[in-house]
């Protein structure tokens, strides 16, 4: 190593050390993904858990008769690999954002073109692929953060929706 070369190092070491202590925050609504396997397709959603910290959720957090980014933090992203039966609506390969209205009684499901986005801020309505409804049923349990699980049976599968006493059911159905 030459006298050069030595003084680089010792004048770059510090900021590299320096670099090396900064520790990332964890996200309070950390990233996770629910996803299901049949054959040849792969279905996998992508969004941020929030946590219920005792507040009251829906009607007030996550307002009724609103859109909402479905989680925390970016929009919540369904990909499939193959095409699938989504509440009877044929729904096309691709990766898509996934939205809800919340009501007392039903949700709306939206699944919209747009992929990006921060929460539901810039959501917009022409991009939307399919909406439709679906009923609103209790949950066996609490759920303090916001949870969505995909549970397939053979060629069938429920994309459930939970949070706080409240849960949704997404039908789907794997095509061959």
């Amino acid at each position: 190593m030459t006298f050069r070369s030595a003084v680089l190092v010792l004048l770059f070491l510090p900021m590299y050390a320096a670099n090396a202590q900064v520790v990332l925050k964890p996200r309070p609504s950390p990233l996770a993904i629910a996803s299901v396997r049949y054959q040849d397709n792969y279905i996998k959603v992508t969004y941020s858990q929030p946590q219920r910290k005792n507040r009251k959720i829906f009607g007030e957090l996550v307002p009724y008769g609103k859109v909402w980014r479905t989680g925390a933090n970016e929009a919540t992203e369904l990909t499939t690999t193959r095409d699938i039966q989504i509440a009877d609506i044929l729904l096309r390969a691709g990766t898509y954002s996934l939205f809800t209205v919340p009501e007392k009684d039903k949700w709306t499901i939206i699944i919209n073109a747009d992929l990006g986005l921060w929460g539901a801020y810039n959501y917009n309505s022409i991009k939307d692929i399919w909406r439709f409804d679906v009923p609103v049923q209790p949950t066996d349990k609490l759920y303090d953060a916001f949870t969505i699980n995909i549970e397939s049976r053979n060629e069938v599968a429920e994309l459930l929706i939970m949070w706080d006493d409240v849960k949704v059911s997404v039908p789907i159905k794997f095509l061959k």
